[in-house]
């Protein structure tokens, strides 16, 4: 005898409710970032275009706190980078493209509020046997 058959449930249609607009502000206190017009305004009117030359796994580093001057994005990346946090890891945790991140880092840059540290490449550091024979080479003497 064969076990019984399970019969699926499906699920009732629930009537369609829809879904009060969010808040300009996306309910969390910040000013959304998908607007073009207002990434302008974040980077600033500088015509000068230079740019530091940062990778997305470049280490940024806060030197000094953000002065009152500073822009509310300035501000929270001075107060995200604390500890050192990847380009790529600050421009996700602001919500901002990558593009305008590595504006605002040089603006930082040029006023010594951050740092900029290349990350640790693994073919740089020294090889696991040379140490090795290093250490046993000490223990000898």
């Amino acid at each position: 005898m064969s076990p019984p058959q399970r019969r699926r449930r499906t699920p009732r249609a629930a009537p369609r409710q829809e879904k009060p607009a969010p808040p300009p502000d996306g309910g969390n206190g910040q000013v959304p970032t998908r607007d073009p017009e207002r990434l302008y305004v974040v980077t600033g009117q500088t015509g000068d275009g230079d740019r530091a030359e940062l990778d997305l796994v470049t280490l940024i580093v806060t030197c000094a706190d953000a002065p009152p001057s500073a822009q509310p994005e300035q501000s929270a990346l001075l107060r995200l980078c604390r500890a050192p946090m990847s380009v790529a890891e600050v421009s996700a945790y602001l919500h901002l493209p990558f593009s305008v991140v590595t504006v605002l880092l040089t603006e930082l840059l040029t006023a010594e509020l951050v740092q900029a540290r290349a990350p640790v490449v693994r073919a740089e550091l020294p090889d696991r046997s040379l140490l090795e024979a290093v250490m046993h080479g000490l223990q000898k003497l």
